[in-house]
């Protein structure tokens, strides 16, 4: 595992989130559009053996595509993904299903899990990512009966989790992540560490300005204390998301 000295530059310049579904699926031209029943073959169903977790937004499931022609496979061949299928009465996962499809439809960086595709038909919203075989650090950390992971390697995760970070606070991309937290840190079979779930990220501050306004978001106990002591929040570019990378509510130590 080698730490990458590559320079963060974004694929193209970011564009502002639009709330709005035509504008947002049109400015992501990189990514496939899945039909619904693509998807459902991808993953035999939805069958319960292919779940691989589920959360406040919906279910993800391991599908098999071509590496091609994104159509969809038998288990075992072509690549393996990730569809995350959201659930038809959240209007707040609606919401965070639309910044995601923005923010990593633009967005390109080895420390950002790469976004395939999506799908947006009758109601159904999915999304369908690269697969990564590790899970989230999360499990590696506190989950019971998991073998720990090496100091070197704990360290060899927080350097690329900065990386990370550091490509999201530049110029090229200027976007505030606002919930890192270890269920959102993905890790390859290399344990090479990528960040997930857009869904609540932000665009940064714009000409001279070095603050922005914002609701208090994200998850309780990995915030900056000043950044939820009030309704809304003034913050730097970098203060909250700092924070919740060196807090110690996801201290690469278990017993903190």
């Amino acid at each position: 595992m080698e730490t990458s000295n590559k320079p963060f530059v974004a694929s193209k310049p970011h564009t502002p989130v639009s709330s709005n579904l035509k504008a947002d699926t049109s400015v992501s031209s990189s990514l496939k559009s899945f039909s619904f029943s693509d998807l459902k073959n991808a993953t035999k169903n939805f069958r319960s053996e292919t779940l691989l977790g589920e959360g406040g937004f919906g279910c993800a499931f391991k599908g098999w595509i071509d590496e091609h022609m994104f159509a969809p496979t038998k288990p075992g061949t072509g690549i393996v993904v990730a569809i995350k299928k959201l659930k038809l009465e959240s209007f707040q996962g609606h919401k965070e299903w639309l910044a995601e499809v923005n923010y990593l439809g633009q967005l390109r960086h080895e420390n950002l899990v790469k976004l395939i595709g999506y799908c947006v038909e009758f109601e159904n919203r999915l999304l369908v990512y690269e697969f990564m075989p590790k899970g989230s650090l999360e499990n590696h950390l506190f989950k019971k009966g998991v073998q720990p992971i090496s100091w070197v390697t704990r360290m060899h995760i927080a350097r690329q989790v900065a990386q990370g970070l550091t490509f999201l606070h530049s110029l090229d991309a200027n976007v505030i992540f606002r919930d890192l937290k270890a269920s959102n840190i993905l890790l390859d079979s290399d344990y090479n560490a990528k960040l997930s779930d857009f869904g609540l990220a932000r665009d940064g501050p714009t000409g001279d300005n070095t603050h922005v306004s914002t609701r208090v978001v994200g998850t309780q106990g990995y915030a900056a204390p000043e950044y939820v002591a009030t309704v809304v929040a003034e913050l730097s570019v970098a203060m909250s998301c700092w924070h919740q990378y060196g807090g110690h509510k996801w201290s690469f130590d278990p017993k903190e």
